[in-house]
């Protein structure tokens, strides 16, 4: 894996969101639809998690979002960023999270 320069990094957009709706894409085992939080707005999200976690269970849980990313369609729903998660083994995603609580919207660095 190369390198990337610091400047490049700077130009990701990290935030802590806080998840406010999620629901299953109608026709999907994969996809998650959420409603983020940053603060100053809502953002919709679409991830590809619905085989390990509960819509139910993601209310209310930090995530840290890429919010700079060009929108995408994922099954005719828009994304309008990406969650960041570790990923295990197979391919389980582990949602990145703050270890405390933080105001939405918080920049990541």
């Amino acid at each position: 894996m190369g390198y990337v320069s610091f400047s490049d990094f700077k130009k990701l957009d990290l935030r802590v969101g806080e998840i406010v709706e999620a629901e299953r894409v109608e026709g999907s085992r994969k996809l998650v639809k959420l409603i983020v939080d940053l603060g100053n707005e809502r953002r919709q999200l679409v991830a590809g998690i619905a085989e390990y976690y509960e819509p139910e269970s993601l209310v209310g849980k930090q995530i840290v979002v890429v919010t700079n990313l060009q929108p995408r369609k994922f099954m005719g729903v828009e994304s309008q960023g990406m969650l960041l998660a570790a990923v295990v083994g197979e391919g389980r995603p582990v949602l990145l999270t703050p270890e405390e609580k933080v105001p939405p919207g918080t920049p990541v660095s």
